[in-house]
């Protein structure tokens, strides 16, 4: 960690503008991808390393006991030889090989892997199991067979930083109380010195996934980006640190922030952008979810950085079994509470994407390219997520193989 009066002083020069404070200009040419001028297109390896109840429900069928709702719970109730034994299997069959081999295939150069806090730095108390880290070494070594960029993406920080099943525990928001700041530095020191020697794949670092800015902190979130910089700067010199937007503005928040004149190098926004997570957004019609998209490519170019869209998706509905959490429905046919029916879930609650309606598949097309258009306008892109258990409107690998995700990327039918 960088001592904490270079990063007061970092900031201030920043915000008060003081003269001959160090600038330096973003070092692309240091760093194993061109991101100036070549273009991020990723997918993400979601489920794989911090569970997730809707990309593989079968997991948390085989308790049967509902009250099991992510993995903080599930190693909870398992205890710690059951819950070893099912996810080391897990982590060596999910993702292998060949599942890099396919994605450069399909003329991706990028792939997010999600990990948990847990698997880096555990903590005493906790129920997590371990033995994730032997599988992800594996994984910089696939990419670097098949070619492709690692951006590591610390996806669960203790106490929770937005209360979501994928932070690894569902329920309040205790980051920032207590230690947990610290601790989430620890993992990400812990996380940049493992693979500093891996930095022709590892091109990436995100700080943490999707902190909940309406529930923390902003000024301390602010300053753990600094101090995280500095975690990842003592082990890896122009490594890209990714710092996710909070649900803030990405311009009017952000610009200014850490950029090419706040005296760091290689800093890059991640922003999410999904249309279904509340009820005007799942009542659109798909010609209003394609106009949604195009409007997001001013904002985007209008970043003062690198800026990545870190996370989206080709369904226009919150159907899939358990995405707005275990036993929860969807707002889009009604099954959630306080929500009000659009349409049938059919085909899309489980399902394969070859037996989706033409209606569906023409909707998800479209609506794929309209965000392709828009998000390569500033860095990139990278999709949630690779594969499902039964998900189809989300899992690239069926949607490529069934031709509603480009092939290649820059063909657009719907022009």
């Amino acid at each position: 960690m960088l001592p904490k009066s270079i990063v007061v002083a970092a900031v201030l020069a920043l915000l008060a503008g003081v003269n001959g404070a160090p600038t330096f200009k973003l070092r692309g040419r240091d760093v194993d991808f061109d991101y100036n001028n070549d273009k991020v297109y990723g997918v993400n390896l979601g489920g794989w390393f911090v569970l997730e109840p809707w990309i593989t429900p079968s997991i948390f069928e085989a308790t049967n006991n509902n009250a099991i709702v992510d993995e903080f719970t599930l190693t909870q109730a398992l205890g710690q030889d059951a819950a070893s034994s099912v996810l080391t299997n897990h982590w060596n069959t999910w993702i292998t090989q060949d599942d890099f081999n396919q994605i450069a295939a399909a003329g991706l150069n990028h792939v997010r892997i999600p990990i948990g806090y847990w698997a880096v730095a555990p903590l005493q108390g906790d129920p997590y199991v371990q033995g994730q880290l032997p599988v992800l070494d594996k994984a910089i070594g696939w990419a670097r067979s098949a070619g492709l960029k690692v951006l590591l993406d610390l996806h669960g920080a203790p106490g929770s930083q937005n209360g979501f099943d994928n932070s690894g525990r569902k329920g309040p928001v205790d980051w920032q109380q207590g230690s947990t700041v610290s601790q989430t530095l620890t993992a990400i020191s812990n996380l940049a010195e493992r693979y500093a020697g891996d930095t022709d794949v590892v091109t990436a670092i995100e700080l943490l996934n999707e902190p909940l800015g309406p529930d923390i902190n902003l000024d301390e979130l602010k300053q753990f980006y600094y101090d995280g910089w500095g975690n990842v700067r003592n082990n890896m010199a122009y490594t890209v640190v990714t710092i996710h937007d909070a649900f803030e503005d990405i311009d009017s928040f952000w610009n200014g922030f850490m950029n090419a004149q706040a005296g760091v190098n290689n800093v890059m926004l991640d922003t999410h952008i999904y249309q279904i997570f509340d009820q005007g957004q799942v009542s659109q019609s798909p010609a209003q979810h394609v106009a949604a998209a195009c409007g997001s490519a001013s904002p985007l170019a209008g970043t003062d950085k690198w800026t990545i869209v870190g996370e989206w998706t080709g369904a226009q509905t919150d159907c899939a079994k358990w995405l707005n959490g275990l036993g929860i429905g969807a707002r889009y046919d009604g099954t959630m509470a306080g929500s009000s029916y659009v349409g049938s879930c059919d085909g899309k609650y489980t399902g394969t994407v070859a037996a989706l309606s033409d209606t569906d598949k023409q909707n998800i097309r479209s609506f794929t390219e309209a965000q392709l258009d828009a998000y390569e306008t500033h860095t990139g892109w990278i999709w949630w997520t690779w594969h499902t258990e039964s998900a189809p409107e989300w899992d690239m690998q069926e949607l490529i193989a069934n031709g509603l995700f480009p092939q290649p990327l820059s063909d657009r039918r719907c022009e």
